[in-house]
């Protein structure tokens, strides 16, 4: 199973939501990168995935969720009332993808991204490269242990 990262503004979609939903599961969708979309398409049914609270007062690792359902077309692309809507995507050629995920835990501190940049070992963690700002991104199993080490 691959580990992941994806960031969320917890103010639209944070661990705590994941936590209150009916089943805990909800549709990740709205992604509007291509190489974040191209990492969704990867995302596989059990993968597990840090859920990064961004822009917002506390930003950091606030929890893990899990994947339910592996990548499909973005519904919200084909709604003309959605913010992500995509005109020049079609049922037959959908240029955006979704996943949908599940609550797992809530760590029992929030890991901050100050501290993050500060860990041995977490260089090659997308997450703390100058410039990097996507919102989905890979975490290599050694990554995720150091990272869950420090979770407490």
């Amino acid at each position: 199973m691959a580990k992941w990262l994806v960031k969320s503004e917890p103010a639209e979609c944070g661990i705590e939501d994941f936590a209150k939903a009916p089943d805990g599961v909800i549709p990740w969708d709205g992604v509007r990168n291509y190489q974040a979309r191209n990492f969704l398409a990867q995302m596989a049914e059990g993968d597990e995935v840090f859920l990064y609270h961004s822009s917002c007062k506390h930003i950091g690792i606030a929890g893990i969720v899990k994947v339910v359902r592996s990548g499909y077309p973005d519904p919200t692309q084909f709604d003309p009332e959605s913010p992500y809507y995509d005109g020049k995507s079609t049922k037959e050629k959908p240029r955006w993808q979704a996943v949908d995920m599940k609550y797992v835990r809530t760590l029992p501190r929030l890991i901050p991204l100050a501290e993050l940049k500060s860990m041995a070992g977490l260089e090659d963690l997308p997450l703390v490269r100058k410039g990097n700002r996507l919102s989905v991104m890979p975490v290599s199993d050694e990554d995720w242990q150091i990272i869950l080490g420090q979770a407490g």
